[in-house]
């Protein structure tokens, strides 16, 4: 899949229309995404995310939900305090 928009540094929208929020520890890897980046989304196993989203040209990773949904409040501070 194809990036259609990443408006926001957060939600990246991909070409068959659905919607992705990015984990906020997760959006540095993002910066170097182009519309022409090659995406796979595989389901996860993680418990606060319900997919990733695989750059397939270096096979970096994302934890992603859909962008409807919230991130678990004390779950995301404590991954983000562990880095």
């Amino acid at each position: 899949m194809k990036i259609r928009t990443h408006a926001e540094s957060h939600v990246v929208e991909l070409d068959d229309g659905s919607q992705w929020q990015i984990f906020p520890g997760d959006l540095a890897t993002t910066l170097s995404w182009k519309p022409e980046t090659d995406l796979r989304l595989e389901q996860s196993g993680d418990r606060m995310s319900s997919h990733v989203l695989v750059n397939t040209a270096d096979q970096s990773r994302v934890r992603v939900i859909a962008a409807d949904e919230t991130w678990p409040d004390g779950e995301v501070k404590d991954a983000l305090k562990g880095g």
